[in-house]
């Protein structure tokens, strides 16, 4: 006579987790932490090919100027301006690169009370039914539709990352800041991708009300 047996699935997780990261040590990696960057995120804007076009002139491509921290990405020497409702408006926005297949403006809070625009916390690439604003180049204007967004808080990783702290792409982390401001910020959103360096990233509102710049200590940790 056979005995149905029930399985807790999340103990077999972390139990694999367990072996992952014992498997690690055996081959010589069991002193091995991540090496953790928290970023700040400055306003900025993402381009389709045809709006750097329209905004800086016929066959115009973007200009790297600094690497970011994620390979491949950097920070253009181009910059817009970006026009609100009311004609209000932020000057010399930098434009990151390289160019996507949507147009997308990733502004804090701040910036887009200035702006006059009440915006959602999406992750970036959602950019359905949010607001629109004008983007302004020495050649030409561009109006958005949509795509004004305040991007939510998250932390790109790669998979030996991800088994490191025991998470998976989609799931929530939090990030413990210890500064003359400490504080935790919950639900950073996990991004896996193979190549992916671990990079929290967070805007300027978050980042100045922790007081990153003056942070002693940083770390990830499960809910």
């Amino acid at each position: 006579m056979s005995t149905a047996v029930s399985i807790d699935r999340q103990l077999v997780e972390r139990i694999v987790r367990q072996m992952v990261q014992q498997h690690l040590g055996r081959n010589g990696s069991g002193d091995w932490k991540p090496k953790l960057v928290v970023s700040i995120s400055a306003r900025h804007v993402h381009l389709t090919d045809e709006h750097v076009e329209k905004l800086f002139g016929p066959g115009h491509k973007l200009t790297p100027e600094k690497p970011l921290y994620q390979d491949g990405f950097y920070a253009a020497k181009e910059t817009v301006m970006l026009i609100g409702p009311r004609r209000r408006m932020l000057p010399n926005v930098r434009v990151l690169g390289p160019t996507r297949p949507h147009s997308q403006v990733e502004l804090a809070f701040t910036d887009a009370i200035s702006l006059g625009l009440d915006i959602p916390v999406r992750l970036s690439g959602d950019i359905e039914g949010t607001p629109g604003c004008v983007l302004v180049g020495p050649a030409g204007a561009v109006e958005l539709q949509q795509g004004v967004i305040r991007a939510m808080r998250h932390v790109h990783m790669n998979p030996r990352e991800a088994a490191y702290y025991g998470v998976k792409h989609g799931e929530l982390i939090n990030l413990r800041v210890e500064s003359p401001c400490p504080g935790v910020l919950e639900g950073l959103v996990v991004r896996v991708d193979e190549n992916s360096k671990l990079e929290v990233h967070v805007d300027t509102d978050e980042g100045n009300a922790l007081d990153l710049e003056h942070a002693t200590r940083c770390e990830l940790f499960k809910p």
